[in-house]
């Protein structure tokens, strides 16, 4: 691909046309999510291969193998502990906790999966949280989709707030020298906002929902110790699981990728749990892992034809007048936000920190441009239930539920996410236009 891109060119709007096409399939839901984007990931590659812009060697570099060893590693991690009971016990002590008001519930919830969201990704954070979250409305008998799409979405919320939270920020960190302290000190005031007025608006969506039904009480007669199938499995597995948490805090320092992390802990539960590999393998969400890959290709056909470079261009060209810098600042948190709703927002955010390098050597002050971006890719993933991975997660938890009532609709998700990232981005626009002096 050239360096620069002048105008739309021809396979700019084919890739355009192809995302499009296999996109309203999965929204429409005419096909299975999976099978929709396996058939546009081979329609990409063969119109790049055609049209020369996108080759399958570079569709096999465009899956983010990170992405998807973070994935399976997890899911095979939670796929050893869900026998012991393990989670069947957190359940029973979250319930009985918090479960009087479904509402309070599912505050309680969204805050625990923000604030780990913080200290972990937050695709981790919902493979952890959205099985324990179905179990805890199947024993209250409440449904369970207004509190996993709660936690997807402000998992993603959680995970602005560091350097750590999201992939996207770790990046932007590299890239522009920000530490650990430095994203804390801008984001976390910014995500704080931003989450408690998500959390009044999600209550409000749901308030028809989080209605305690008819004879509920909230009260759990159950002994959660009782729910303890095989204690030594489920202590070596913590063991193992620990070990990843701790090192997911200290990766960055490391120079360890989450990816490894995660399989030091499949092979320390390996050794210490010596599971069945079948059966393990028989569990994990093979079709949720299909589909970020071809997603990825697709996403990478759209990359590779410049489109996403042209709007990078567009947006640096605007930020050459001083004058204009709050504006251009603004302006890529939005075209992030709404990019991001419908792309993986790593493409991107790999796009545009080249570009906002260059205008860094040019002179520009691009501080503010990195904390807009990280902004905007962030919130922009609650838009739709496949804007980020978290989402795709929780959606298919809430399919394996068995209630039409509990499974999330890409319908359902729009309806109640477009206005949470509406909400979001306005208000971080606003806090960052009323105190961007802090942000220079």
């Amino acid at each position: 691909m050239e360096a620069a891109v002048e105008g739309l060119t021809q396979e700019m709007v084919i890739s355009a046309i192809i995302l499009l096409a296999a996109y309203t399939l999965v929204f429409t839901e005419r096909l299975h999510r999976t099978n929709a984007a396996v058939i546009g990931a081979v329609i990409m590659v063969a119109a790049g291969t055609w049209f020369d812009f996108y080759t399958q060697e570079q569709a096999v570099k465009a899956i983010d193998a990170n992405t998807m060893f973070l994935l399976t590693g997890m899911m095979i991690l939670v796929t050893i502990l869900k026998p012991t009971g393990g989670f069947e016990y957190l359940a029973i002590r979250v319930a009985k906790t918090a479960a009087r008001d479904p509402r309070l519930l599912l505050v309680y919830l969204s805050l625990a999966v923000s604030v780990t969201s913080m200290l972990l990704d937050n695709v981790t954070t919902v493979i952890i949280f959205a099985p324990l979250t179905a179990l805890i409305c199947r024993l209250l008998n409440i449904n369970p989709l207004p509190y996993l799409m709660a936690e997807a979405m402000m998992s993603n919320i959680g995970g602005i707030a560091t350097l750590v939270g999201d992939p996207p920020n770790i990046m932007i960190g590299s890239a522009a020298d920000i530490d650990f302290n430095q994203f804390l000190l801008h984001m976390g005031p910014v995500v704080a906002v931003v989450w408690l007025s998500v959390i009044v608006l999600v209550l409000w969506q749901f308030r028809r929902e989080l209605r305690p039904p008819p004879g509920f009480t909230g009260i759990i007669d159950l002994n959660e110790d009782n729910a303890i199938r095989d204690r030594k499995t489920l202590g070596r597995a913590i063991i193992a699981l620990g070990c990843v948490l701790v090192l997911f805090v200290l990766h960055h320092h490391l120079h360890f990728y989450p990816a490894y992390v995660t399989f030091i802990g499949v092979a320390l539960a390996f050794v210490l749990v010596k599971p069945d590999p079948d059966t393990v393998l028989r569990q994990l969400e093979w079709p949720v892992l299909l589909f970020f890959i071809a997603l990825f290709v697709i996403v990478g056909g759209v990359q590779n034809s410049g489109l996403l470079e042209l709007i990078g261009r567009s947006l640096a060209r605007f930020a050459s007048d001083p004058e204009r810098l709050l504006l251009t600042c603004l302006i890529l948190m939005w075209v992030a936000g709404l990019l991001s709703t419908v792309l993986d927002n790593i493409p991107f955010t790999i796009t545009m920190i080249p570009i906002v390098l260059d205008l860094e050597l040019a002179g520009v002050n691009a501080t503010p441009l990195w904390w807009a971006l990280a902004l905007g890719v962030g919130l922009g993933g609650n838009g739709s239930h496949i804007g980020a991975t978290a989402n795709v997660i929780c959606v298919a938890e809430s399919e394996r539920c068995e209630r039409d009532e509990s499974t999330i609709t890409p319908g359902i998700w729009l309806q109640k996410g477009l206005p949470v990232m509406f909400l979001s981005l306005a208000i971080a626009s606003l806090l960052f236009a009323l105190f961007f002096s802090f942000f220079e």
